[in-house]
């Protein structure tokens, strides 16, 4: 395998546990370079459980991370240095509300970087344009609408130009208008920057059309793996309940019963 053959991500025989719970188990996942893929699931399915062993957050009761061909450490230094190449963007978008925006976007540059101060300012100023905010730099979080809210925190999230761009469920608490910016938004910067994305979400109708391939996590495990249109397609069960929203079926949503399934 060559280095251009390297994916991205690569999860191999992912088990993954809470305390005596296991959450996940017998995971095998590749994304490969400059994709975008989906992670559709359920809520409670165990998709943030997931990102957080992307992150390092979390290790793994068993199988590898690997994020270009190199394991995920577990020395907190070496972590650290890993972060710096995933963009997160969280649900809750974690703006600092005592911070004006531009403020927010240059906190990762001033934390860790040593770039001089005017350098840290043009670099905000064009990952601002880049999410067409440029205007609203010295407005602050109070001050944005729950969509202007989202593109400031993927504007930070760029701001150590990552290569892997993590996001968790980006269009929770957005209108359809805004929803749909989000996603466009999205595909075109993962197009325009060579960016790898990985989209959690359980927003299947606007999360398919921007993805090269999607996954379903329910049950405590992957059950399909494929191209968006492959999973239009499924007659899997699990798949065919979750895609047409229905409440009996093989996912449990009933909490107790999906606690005894896993």
């Amino acid at each position: 395998m060559t280095p251009t053959d390297v994916p991205a991500i690569r999860l191999a025989g992912l088990q993954l546990d809470r305390g005596a719970r296991t959450i996940l188990r017998g995971i095998d996942l590749v994304v490969p370079k400059g994709s975008i893929t989906a992670v559709l699931g359920p809520s409670g399915c165990g998709k943030s459980t997931l990102l957080s062993a992307i992150t390092g957050e979390l290790v793994p009761a068993a199988g590898t991370v690997e994020l270009f061909g190199r394991a995920v450490p577990r020395r907190s230094r070496e972590l650290l240095e890993l972060r710096k190449g995933l963009g997160v963007l969280l649900q809750g978008n974690g703006l600092l509300t005592d911070l004006t925006v531009a403020e927010n976007v240059a906190l990762p540059l001033r934390t860790h970087t040593k770039l001089p101060e005017p350098l840290v300012r043009r670099i905000v100023d064009f990952k601002l344009n880049a999410v067409g905010l440029r205007n609203a730099a010295e407005l602050y979080p109070r001050e944005l609408s729950g969509g202007m809210a989202r593109r400031v925190a993927l504007a930070r999230a760029l701001a150590l130009d990552p290569p892997i761009v993590i996001y968790d469920e980006p269009l929770t608490g957005l209108d359809p208008i805004a929803s749909g910016v989000i996603m466009s938004l999205i595909q075109r910067l993962n197009d325009t920057l060579g960016l790898t994305s990985v989209i959690v979400s359980h927003h299947v109708h606007e999360t398919l059309p921007i993805a090269d391939q999607a996954v379903v996590i329910a049950n405590g495990g992957l059950v399909f793996s494929g191209t968006p249109a492959e999973l239009q397609a499924s007659p899997d069960p699990f798949v065919r309940q979750f895609l047409h929203g229905e409440p009996d079926g093989p996912i449990a949503f009933d909490a107790g019963k999906r606690a005894e399934a896993a």
